[in-house]
């Protein structure tokens, strides 16, 4: 199984726009997690903007500290260094949506640089042809005066055949090169991604999520679907996602067990596994 090209820092910086995000980075032929390594750099005073980018990680991890298939020389896996700085936006709203932003700026990147129509499920994930090609996992460091560090990880699944995903993946997972007839330039993806993020960013820090709630919405697959959510506390309920709130929390319907009554309330959700049910 050929790997495609390979990561190059010079590469990334021959078509990189942004005017933060990437000038520092880090690239690794094997991490552990590029999170754990970012939080790190961070922890030592590592500017906003510095990215972690690694070839492979032998301990990859996604939301709740579950295992990331992470394979050697194919996909992305990189980890952004975000400090918050002086804002109009209420710290709170603008930590809930930085997950949500994320995922839609990978998503804006994909379609630019692939054509690929990737969809978005609440609140990390990225869907191609409803099943998972990418994830976001964002983690709260420390807090300084100008506020939180935020390390903001993604990982997207681009070049990897599909053959080549665990048996209990297949059904579950997708590559991004199912959808176009040749490799995709890593390189160029990363640049392309770093420019779009910087730019939700910059927008949801100096404006609100207002507008970017709107992208969101076009791009949601959840909405409109029947969900199970499961909290942590083991509780569960099944309903409909109807919405997002002003703070990109997922607003559902549970279903109600008679037609004739009222309809129930909405239940805002703003951190739970969030399951697509058939239908």
């Amino acid at each position: 199984m050929a790997s495609s090209a390979p990561l190059n820092i010079e590469a990334i910086r021959s078509t990189l726009a942004t005017t933060a995000l990437g000038q520092i980075l880090y690239l690794y032929q094997d991490l552990p997690s590029t999170n754990r390594e970012a939080s790190s750099l961070a922890q030592q005073g590592a500017a906003h903007g510095t990215v972690v980018a690694a070839e492979q990680q032998s301990g990859g991890y996604g939301r709740h500290g579950r295992a990331w298939f992470s394979p050697p020389g194919f996909n992305i896996y990189c980890s952004i260094v975000v400090r918050g700085k002086s804002q109009t936006v209420p710290l709170a709203q603008w930590l809930s949506w930085i997950p949500l932003v994320t995922a839609l700026a990978v998503a804006e990147a994909t379609r630019h640089i692939t054509t690929a129509p990737l969809a978005l499920k609440w609140p990390n994930d990225l869907l191609l042809q409803d099943r998972k090609v990418g994830g976001i996992l964002c983690e709260s460091t420390m807090t300084t005066t100008n506020g939180p560090i935020v390390i903001i990880g993604i990982g997207l699944n681009v070049n990897v055949p599909p053959q080549s995903f665990p048996e209990d993946l297949r059904p579950i997972a997708a590559s991004l090169i199912e959808a176009v007839p040749q490799p995709i330039d890593r390189n160029r993806l990363i640049s392309q991604l770093l420019w779009e993020l910087e730019q939700c960013l910059d927008e949801l820090q100096s404006h609100g999520p207002t507008r970017l709630r709107q992208a969101y919405l076009a791009r949601c697959a959840t909405l409109g679907r029947q969900v199970k959510v499961l909290f942590a506390n083991d509780q569960q309920i099944h309903g409909t996602a109807e919405t997002l709130s002003a703070d990109g929390a997922l607003q559902v319907r549970p279903l109600s067990a008679s037609s004739r009554a009222q309809p129930p309330a909405l239940i805002e959700v703003h951190a739970a596994d969030v399951i697509h049910l058939r239908e």
